[in-house]
Order: C-alpha cells, then sequence, then structure tokens
C-alpha cells in the first residue's frame, strides 16, 4: 500500500508514543504484536491502529499482527531519529539544564553541539559534554558550525532579538520552552511548542471532574 501525501498531525503525534511502547516490547523480548493488543497498551482502538499505519503504507500480516522488531524500525526511520540534525540550546539556566542533562538527544534525531548563556559563572563550564558558549557569540559560532535546530529555554520577555540573531543565522526549526510565538514573526519555521503548564492544567481539569462525579 502507498504511503499517502498528507498525514495528519494528530497521527504524527502518535508516532512517538508507538515508538515507545514498541522500544519497551522489544526489550522485553516481545517478537510480535496485534493491533488489538496494541490499542490496548495506547488506549486507542485497533481499527485506528492500523488506521494509523497505513498512513504509511501498512506493516502488519492478516492473523500474524506486526513484528515488533520491524515495526520499532520502520517508525524510527518515519520519525527520522537517525539523522543526527546539528542543535544548540539557549538558555542554561534550571530548565535549560534540566533538558541538556536529561534528554538522550543522540537517540531522538539531534546532536546537541553547543549550549549558550549569558551568566559569567556558567560561561566555559559543560553540561554532559557540552560546552557552555557565551550569548554573545552565538552567531559566529552559528556562522562556523552551521546548526540547523535551536532549543529556547529562556523567557519570554528574552527570546526577541535571540531569535532574530538565529533566524538571520540560516535556523529555522525550534524546539520552543519560551511561550514567544516565533510563528507569529517569521512565517518560515517549523516549531514544537511545550507548554509545561498547560499539562498541568489539563490534569487539575481531570482531577476537578473526577471530584465533581464523587
Amino acid at each position: 500500500m502507498p504511503k499517502r501525501e498528507h498525514i495528519s498531525m494528530s497521527v504524527v503525534r502518535r508516532l512517538p508514543r508507538y515508538y515507545r511502547f514498541l522500544s519497551e516490547l522489544r526489550t522485553q523480548g516481545v517478537m510480535r504484536i496485534s493491533s488489538k493488543e496494541l490499542a490496548t497498551k495506547m488506549n486507542l482502538t485497533a481499527s485506528q491502529v492500523r488506521q494509523d499505519f497505513n498512513c504509511f503504507g501498512g506493516f502488519g500480516q492478516q492473523g500474524y499482527g506486526y513484528s515488533v522488531e520491524q515495526l520499532h524500525d520502520e517508525i524510527e526511520n518515519i520519525l527520522g531519529l537517525r539523522s543526527a540534525y546539528k542543535a544548540i540550546l539557549i538558555g542554561a539556566g534550571n530548565l535549560g539544564r534540566a533538558v541538556a542533562m536529561h534528554m538522550s538527544f543522540e537517540t531522538r534525531g539531534f546532536e546537541l553541539i553547543g549550549i549558550f548563556d549569558r551568566d559569567k559563572e556558567l560561561i566555559g563550564t559543560e553540561i554532559r559534554n557540552t560546552k557552555v558558549y557565551d550569548i554573545r557569540d552565538l552567531a559566529d559560532f552559528c556562522k562556523t558550525n552551521r546548526p540547523s535546530v535551536a532549543m529556547l529555554c529562556i523567557p519570554k520577555s528574552s527570546v526577541g532579538p535571540i531569535a532574530q540573531t538565529l533566524y538571520n543565522c540560516g535556523i529555522k526549526n525550534y524546539w520552543n520552552f519560551s511561550h514567544y510565538d516565533l510563528s507569529l514573526v517569521y512565517d518560515d519555521v517549523i516549531m514544537e511548542n511545550v507548554h509545561m503548564s498547560d499539562s498541568l492544567m489539563t490534569l487539575c481539569y481531570r482531577i476537578t471532574q473526577s471530584d465533581n462525579r464523587k
């Protein structure tokens, strides 16, 4: 079955979850899994699972299900996790440090090549073997090393001029923790916004609804 030209973002956003579950199954030595079993783990329907995979050509066999190893590798390829896109991280404060320390960039398609901050006490140090540079050297670093991705772990109020520097250096891909909407200023950027407070408020809503039913 041929791959569809246009895949909805709702399907794309489920792929990392599939990949995570399949990674766990592979570690456990599971060789194959049915769409029903995978749907149960994902809190989806078997029909939804099959529809999702059919968007990319379909990987299962009727009566057999899915090879965990093959499906894992196919999704890894679809997500581009072997790409090693060069990335820089802006902000070495508490949030930036946590991201740099605990995110496995190398298994998620990225290579973290530099971290930037204005704090003189942090400049020249390393976070998990990645050097922290002076933010004033950002443009020169980008021209020399040509990163394609920037991760913004700084306050919204600080983003404007830094984003302009990054954009002028040709960086158009952003993992954005700052709450600053770059797409309102630059209409040709690819941006993934991370709003942890949104997730926390969603949790609050669900708890409230549960309490109201008691």
